[in-house]
């Protein structure tokens, strides 16, 4: 992903310095000129250039957690405060207000939010159990999820997953 992200910009005439999740670092700085076709070609792959020292900051909040809850949270051997505060080297209490105050909700319901939205994905695959899948996502018990579930949702697992199982029609019955 890198390396093709850093031939897209190489393609355009920019040398890169670092490339990683969310962030990419440029040798030289950008006329206006410059971010505008930039802009305009991440927009191609459904990326948007955040020039915003803040902004770029919840983008980054935002893809640690998407990337914790992705790689089965093997990254969060802490608790989130403390490995957010250790990725971006900002004191949480900031992060924590800046998100509130940018996105309209804390960075912790952004997580379950994002959480739930995983165990979903993991009930509508129907690979796992629901114990399987509250051990995959680090929660504490089977009845923990679900309680989290129905508070985000409105429905149980069980009841989320046999609602996916009535829309879906067997193939000789389309």
């Amino acid at each position: 992903m890198h390396n093709g992200s850093q031939n897209e910009l190489e393609k355009l005439g920019f040398q890169t310095l670092n490339i990683s999740l969310g962030e990419v670092e440029l040798k030289n700085d950008l006329t206006e000129t410059e971010k505008t076709n930039l802009d305009n070609h991440l927009k191609t792959f459904g990326f948007e250039l955040i020039d915003d020292k803040k902004s770029r900051l919840i983008g980054q909040i935002k893809s640690y957690i998407i990337e914790i809850i992705h790689q089965n949270n093997s990254e969060l051997k802490s608790n989130l405060s403390d490995y957010l505060s250790s990725k971006l080297h900002h004191d949480y209490t900031y992060l924590s207000n800046l998100f509130s105050e940018v996105e309209g909700t804390t960075i912790e319901k952004y997580f379950i939010a994002q959480k739930i939205e995983k165990v979903k994905e993991l009930l509508v695959y129907d690979e796992l159990s629901l114990s399987e899948i509250a051990d995959q996502m680090n929660y504490s018990s089977v009845g923990y999820l679900s309680n989290q579930f129905k508070k985000v949702t409105g429905l149980t697992p069980t009841h989320f997953k046999n609602i996916k199982e009535i829309k879906r029609k067997p193939l000789d019955e389309v």
